[in-house]
């Protein structure tokens, strides 16, 4: 069902059961897969493509040019995953050539109003980006993560899995898996425990993760403090995963707890 006032473009790949309500715009290259709904005023444009099930509210906008002084036009794109929900006002870029051209967001995320998605991004699934929320370029945030509203992310900061970062949050430093973060600038307040039971982890490799958590951060140099916990814990996945992502990229910064 599209409405009579909405300009769709005729190399648009619409499929079945698409709705798309009044005043909506859809270029040339844009593709939105079965069950996609456009409530109204959304304008997609770009190699966008849209996963099924996802609802777009009024005045998003997806595929805009990249906010990036660097782009020259070259060629880009943004793929959005599944039973995604966009609310009011989201923006969403694509990619740039420095970047790896791509934009990229996983299935069943909820994107309130508001919310910035920039150039180069990498977003998990079942990702929560509350209101206000900038994304700047090249951010990395992996599946499960909560971001509190009025929140910042400054560009290529990495965010783990199952993270948690708390309303008003400048994140400037990279946030383990499963850590909670907070502050003007951010720090660990410790891990998510909440999340993780909610995800129903055994409560043994919880402790011996919050044991690690400790260990991990018991001084400033932490390579120098996996170095002397490497294999204590080889057979907790969930200290893994931390050790992990903090190796995975050693030129940037860690965010750590204040003391």
């Amino acid at each position: 069902m599209i409405h009579k006032t909405s300009e769709i473009d005729k190399k648009a790949k619409i499929s079945k059961n698409v709705k798309i309500g009044p005043f909506c715009y859809v270029g040339p290259g844009v593709e939105l897969n079965e069950n996609v709904e456009l409530i109204s005023n959304v304008h997609i444009e770009g190699d966008t493509r849209v996963g099924s099930g996802t609802k777009i509210f009024p005045f998003a906008s997806l595929g805009t040019q990249p906010q990036d002084l660097k782009y020259k036009g070259e060629k880009n794109s943004l793929t959005i995953g599944e039973n995604n929900l966009i609310r009011e006002y989201v923006t969403i870029n694509p990619g740039t050539e420095g970047g790896g051209s791509k934009t990229e967001i996983g299935n069943n995320c909820l994107l309130m109003i508001s919310s910035h998605v920039a150039h180069d991004c990498k977003i998990g699934n079942n990702v929560i980006i509350a209101n206000n929320v900038p994304l700047g370029g090249h951010v990395t945030i992996e599946d499960s993560v909560v971001i509190g509203g009025n929140s910042a992310v400054q560009q290529f900061t990495r965010i783990g899995r199952l993270a948690m970062i708390g309303g008003m949050t400048g994140v400037l430093k990279d946030v383990i898996p499963f850590g909670l973060s907070i502050g003007n600038r951010n720090y660990l307040q410790g891990l998510n425990l909440i999340g993780l039971r909610r995800q129903k982890y055994d409560n043994h490799k919880i402790i011996g993760l919050d044991k690690a958590f400790k260990d991990i951060f018991s001084s400033k140099n932490l390579h120098e403090n996996l170095s002397r916990i490497n294999g204590e814990y080889k057979d907790n996945e969930l200290v893994s995963e931390v050790i992990k992502f903090i190796g995975k990229d050693k030129k940037r910064p860690i965010c750590s707890p204040l003391s």
